[in-house]
């Protein structure tokens, strides 16, 4: 096989591993098994590599106190480039009943599981528990719990989980703030009563805080202010979805994240999947943070992609490679997963300008790798600049106590359960 237009591996061993201002995190962190001395010793480490590659991020038996296994493990729900990491650490556990007895809300349901949520912060080594929100109640949805760092700085930070109730045009705005060390519920208008989100992750982004539903669009609010307003921006008009349409899989062609300080969205997926119609990769930005309207930004099919020598010097088949992220300083350029591989496309060029093989901790088994697997982080310096951060053998397979995780198409368990507070019409 040809090599790769380019690749991260060095050809000293010797040499001190390269460096990024940026990384590709993966979502499962490794759990260190008993207490050791040094770094392990603390509640979390990293073993970063630029990209293509994927860095590590380790955690001690603090935030996850048992074995991990198929169904509960660690998984990092989003990383905000203040260096705070947000943890959901999911635990088994016997049936219990939960009854709930609030003023407006007396409800019961059964619980499974003992559901831990952790503020990680990457600076410091150090893991924050957060306490549930409500006696005899926790967090709802993983992919509707976000972390932003708050605009003064100073490791101060906000937790928020949206809470719609589903056929009305109210919902609940749960706000955790480091100050307070305490959870405060804000009323908000919610303003899309008619159906109910898909939410799939949580983005931090001009001191808001972003709601994604990859078939139909994003919410967002400003957590710190007393009265938030939720706005909704939908998606570009040509990728509107139906109400669970490709339900559970759309993370293997759509993505939202930041780039060079805009809200992208990246689409590969095409409906029906057949026809004439090429598959293709389009990249859309919203200019500004008050925006509604997407602009079109690159496209290119993937027909000229391959047809490409960068393309063919990597060995890769012809294939629809699944969606991977977005470059977070160069809207440019898509990353994609394809067998063991991780490469990077100049969409605007058509060319492929990194490319080699990952390695996650506990990658699925029967199951599409995803773009949930992963999580673009742009490192703080004091992260970044911290050698013993990087590592020269973080690509080398690592033993792991996780089970292989297999799901079935449309679970959602790696973002969480959701419990609707009111069934949809």
């Amino acid at each position: 096989m040809a090599s790769p237009p380019s690749s991260s591996t060095s050809a000293d061993p010797a040499a001190p591993p390269p460096r990024s201002s940026w990384v590709i995190l993966g979502s499962i962190p490794r759990v260190v098994q008993g207490r050791g001395a040094g770094a392990e010793a603390a509640d979390l480490s990293l073993a970063l590599a630029a990209p293509p590659r994927v860095s590590r991020l380790t955690v001690s038996q603090r935030v996850f106190s048992a074995r991990p296994t198929a169904k509960n493990f660690p998984f990092v729900l989003a990383a905000d480039t203040s260096g705070l990491l947000l943890l959901s650490a999911i635990l088994a556990a016997p049936p219990n009943r939960v009854d709930i007895d609030r003023p407006g809300k007396q409800s019961f349901h059964w619980s499974f599981s003992d559901p831990r949520f952790f503020v990680l912060d990457a600076t410091t080594g150090s893991a924050l528990r957060l306490p549930d929100p409500h006696p005899q109640e926790t967090i709802e949805h993983q992919g509707l719990l976000g972390v932003i760092a708050c605009p003064g700085g100073g490791g101060r930070y906000m937790v928020a989980e949206l809470v719609p109730i589903f056929g009305s045009d109210e919902a609940t705005l749960r706000c955790y703030s480091s100050d307070l060390g305490e959870w405060v519920d804000k009323r908000v208008r919610y303003p899309l009563p008619a159906r109910p989100l898909s939410p799939i992750c949580t983005l931090a982004h001009y001191g808001r805080l972003w709601w994604v539903d990859y078939s139909w669009g994003i919410l967002t609010a400003d957590p710190f202010v007393d009265n938030p307003v939720l706005r909704f921006v939908p998606l570009p008009r040509p990728c509107l979805l139906e109400y669970r349409e490709a339900h559970g899989v759309l993370d293997e062609f759509r993505y939202v994240g930041v780039s060079s300080g805009k809200l992208r969205f990246v689409n590969t997926y095409r409906r029906g999947r057949r026809g004439p119609a090429p598959n293709k990769v389009t990249v859309w930005t919203l200019p500004n943070a008050d925006a509604t309207e997407w602009t079109l930004e690159h496209e290119a099919t993937f027909a000229d992609i391959w047809a490409d020598a960068s393309y063919k010097a990597t060995g890769l088949p012809k294939k629809v490679p699944v969606l991977a992220l977005i470059h977070p300083n160069n809207p440019a350029v898509v990353y994609f997963f394809l067998k063991d591989h991780l490469f990077g496309v100049d969409v605007r060029a058509r060319k492929v300008v990194e490319c080699d093989r990952y390695h996650l901790v506990a990658p699925p088994r029967g199951y599409p790798i995803a773009s949930r697997f992963v999580r673009a982080w742009e490192l703080p310096r004091a992260v970044s600049s911290g050698p013993e951060n990087w590592s020269t053998d973080v690509s080398s397979s690592e033993p792991t106590e996780a089970a292989p995780y297999r799901p079935m198409p449309g679970d959602y368990d790696l973002v969480g359960m959701s419990r609707m507070a009111a069934p949809y019409p």
